[in-house]
C-alpha cells in the first residue's frame, strides 16, 4: 500500500484571498502558496487577514518548502509573517521571487529563507515531492501550474489561470504538457481555480484591452493620461506603455509598488520600452499635458494609495486637474465599490475626465470562465477533483460544472478552510476540520483571531462611546462626588453638555439607591444599566458604555 497524502486547506476555500494549503506525505509538509486576504468593511482597522498558520507550528521542522504559484498578494502576502516564526525555502519564478524579496527585506526576515528560482517546465524535488512547473497565463507574469508527483499519483494545481490564445508576452497556458501528463502518469487529483465558475463563455484576451487603451490615448491628445492598474499586472502596464510611446508620450510611475515592479519587470525583460521614454514623476510638470502618461497604483480606491491621494489633492507628486484624463484599468474588487465611486467623484470634482470599465472595455479578467474550466478538465481528465480559490458559491458552481461534464459525484469533493482531504489507495475523502481555519487579523504589530474587536469598533464608529466615572465609599455606603458623564461621538454641540449633565444625575440617583438598598454588589453593571437606559431613552442610540468605578 502506498502512503496516503493529506492536503489541509489553511485559507482560500470560501474567500478570494489568503490562499494556502499544506500537502503532507511521509512526514513532510509542502506548502502551496501563502497569501493574504484584504479586509472588508466588517473588519475596521484590520490591515489584512492571514491564513490559519497556527496549524504549521507543530509541523515547523517538517516543512520542506513553499511553492508560490505567482506574485499576487493573495498568494504571497503572508510569507513575511509566516517566516517570523517558521523557516523554509521558497520556490517561485524570478519575477515572483523579486516581489517576495521586497516584502521579506522590509519585514527583516529575508535571512529565514532561501529563494529558489524556477522556470517553465523545470522539474525538481522538494523534499520527497517530485514537482514539475508548467507555464500558465494570468494577470501577472510567470504564473505556474504545479504538477506534484506524490505516493498517490499526480496532484495538479491549476494556480490562477485563463486560456488566453493571444497573450501579450506570447506565453500561453501549456495545455499540451498537461495532456501529456494525463496520458502517461495520469492526474489523480485536480485542484482548480473557481473564481469565474459561475460565468458562461470565455474571458477576453488581454491584447484586446490594449486596442481599447490605444483608442483612449488617440481620443485624448493634448491631455495628460493617468492610468491606474495593479502594479503586478505587467502585461497591462506594457500595453499602457506601448500606447504612450506610440503617441509620443513620456512615462512616469506613481506609487511605490508601481515604481518597484516597473523596475523589476524591466530588469527581467518582462517589460520593454526605450530608455528615453522613462521620466521621474517629479519631472512631469516640465512637459505639456499631451506629452505625459502616468502609470499609477490605486485603481481600487485604497485610502492611502497614490491615486486616491491625488484625487483628494494630497499627492506629493501630481496635481489632478482639468487637463487630466484618468483611466481606471480594472474593475472594483467586491467590497471596494464604494471606495472606487468616492475616488471617481473626487477626481471629477477636481475637473478630470474619468474613463472606467463601466464605460469602455479597459479591463479583462485574469481567471478562466466556464468554457476555459471545461477545457482544462477535459485535458487533465482527473480521477478526483476539488474546487479551490473562491467563495462558497464559486466552489459549488465549479463542482456542479464538473459533474455536468460527467464526473461522478463521489469523485468531486467540496472542502472548506480548516478541512483536510486525504488521498489514499481507496480514493479521496474529506476528513473534516483538523484545524480551525480561522481568520488571523493583522492589527499593527499584533496578530489576533477574534472578531469581537471589530464589533466594538463598529459600535464606536456608528454610535460613539460614553464614559461614566463614579467614586464611592463602599464601607460608608455613599457617593463621594457627582459622577462624570463624558462622551465622544455620541451627540454633538450644546446637546452633549446638557445630556451629559442629565446623565450624570441619572447615574448618581441609581448608585445612591443601590448603595442604600445594599444592591451594590456589581456597581459596574448597575452604572452600565443606568447610563445605557438613559442614553437609549433620550437619543435612541446605543453607544458603548464604559463604567469606571473608583472605590475608597
Amino acid at each position: 500500500m502506498a502512503d496516503p497524502v493529506q492536503i489541509t486547506f489553511l485559507g482560500g476555500l470560501g474567500d478570494i484571498g489568503r490562499n494556502c494549503a499544506a500537502i503532507e506525505s511521509g512526514g513532510e509538509v509542502l506548502l502551496l502558496d501563502c497569501g493574504i486576504l484584504f479586509p472588508d468593511e466588517d473588519m475596521p482597522g484590520a490591515e489584512f487577514v492571514l491564513p490559519d498558520l497556527e496549524y504549521l507550528r507543530d509541523r515547523a521542522d517538517r516543512i520542506v518548502g513553499c511553492i508560490c504559484t505567482h506574485g499576487h498578494e493573495d498568494h504571497i502576502g503572508s510569507l513575511p509573517h509566516a517566516l517570523e516564526w517558521l523557516s523554509f525555502p521558497i520556490y517561485a519564478s524570478p519575477f515572483t521571487l523579486g516581489l517576495i524579496r521586497n516584502r521579506l527585506e522590509e519585514r527583516g526576515v529575508i535571512d529565514r529563507t532561501t529563494l529558489n528560482p524556477i522556470g517553465d517546465h523545470d522539474r525538481l524535488r522538494i523534499g520527497s515531492f517530485d514537482c514539475e512547473f508548467i507555464p500558465v497565463t494570468h494577470s501577472v507574469p510567470s504564473g505556474l501550474i504545479s504538477a506534484i508527483r506524490t505516493s498517490q499519483g499526480v496532484v495538479l494545481h491549476s494556480s490562477d489561470f485563463k486560456l488566453d490564445l493571444n497573450p501579450v508576452d506570447g506565453r500561453r497556458t501549456d495545455l499540451a504538457r498537461i495532456g501529456a501528463i494525463s496520458r502517461t502518469d495520469g492526474v489523480r487529483l485536480l485542484l482548480c481555480d473557481s473564481t469565474n465558475s459561475e460565468i458562461p463563455g470565455s474571458s477576453r484576451s488581454e491584447t484586446e484591452v490594449g486596442e481599447v487603451l490605444r483608442g483612449v490615448f488617440a481620443a485624448h491628445p493634448g491631455r495628460r493620461l493617468v492610468v491606474a492598474a495593479f502594479s503586478s499586472h505587467v502585461h497591462r502596464v506594457q500595453q499602457v506603455v506601448d500606447a504612450a510611446v506610440e503617441s509620443g508620450r513620456k512615462v512616469a510611475t506613481l506609487g511605490l509598488s508601481m515604481k518597484r515592479n516597473f523596475a523589476l519587470a524591466r530588469e527581467l525583460g518582462l517589460l520593454t520600452m526605450p530608455d528615453h521614454a522613462v521620466i521621474d514623476v517629479a519631472d512631469v510638470d516640465r512637459y505639456s499635458p499631451g506629452q505625459v502618461c502616468v502609470v499609477s497604483t490605486g485603481s481600487q480606491g485604497e485610502t492611502r494609495s497614490a491615486l486616491a491621494m491625488a484625487a483628494t489633492g494630497d499627492s506629493r507628486w501630481i496635481d489632478i486637474g482639468p487637463d487630466d484624463t484618468v483611466v481606471l484599468s480594472s474593475t472594483p474588487i467586491p467590497g471596494n465599490e464604494a471606495r472606487v465611486a468616492r475616488m471617481i467623484n473626487n477626481l471629477v470634482d477636481r475637473g478630470a475626465e474619468v474613463v472606467h470599465s463601466g464605460q469602455l472595455d479597459v479591463h479583462t479578467t485574469g481567471h478562466g470562465k466556464q468554457d476555459e474550466l471545461r477545457t482544462l478538465h477535459t485535458v487533465a481528465d482527473p480521477e478526483f477533483f476539488v474546487p479551490v480559490h473562491g467563495e462558497v458559491r464559486h466552489l459549488v458552481a465549479h463542482a456542479d460544472l464538473a459533474m455536468k461534464m460527467g464526473m461522478a459525484a463521489d469523485r468531486v469533493v467540496l472542502a472548506r478552510d480548516g478541512e483536510q482531504i486525504e488521498l489514499s489507495d481507496s480514493g479521496l475523502a474529506n476528513r473534516g476540520k483538523v484545524t480551525s481555519g480561522d481568520y488571523y487579523f493583522v492589527n499593527g504589530q499584533l496578530i489576533e483571531n477574534g472578531r469581537e474587536l471589530f464589533g466594538e469598533r463598529s459600535i464606536l464608529g456608528s454610535h460613539g462611546v460614553v464614559n461614566v466615572v463614579v467614586a464611592v465609599n463602599r464601607a460608608e455606603g455613599r457617593l463621594l462626588a457627582q459622577p462624570r458623564f463624558e462622551s465622544k461621538g455620541w451627540v454633538g454641540g450644546d446637546a452633549a453638555k446638557d445630556l451629559e449633565s442629565l446623565g450624570a444625575d441619572e447615574v448618581a440617583a441609581a448608585v445612591e439607591e443601590g448603595l442604600a438598598s445594599g444592591e451594590d454588589g456589581d456597581l459596574e453593571r448597575l452604572v452600565r444599566r443606568a447610563a445605557g437606559q438613559f442614553v437609549n431613552h433620550n437619543t435612541g442610540r446605543r453607544p458603548m458604555i464604559v463604567p469606571i468605578i473608583i472605590e475608597f
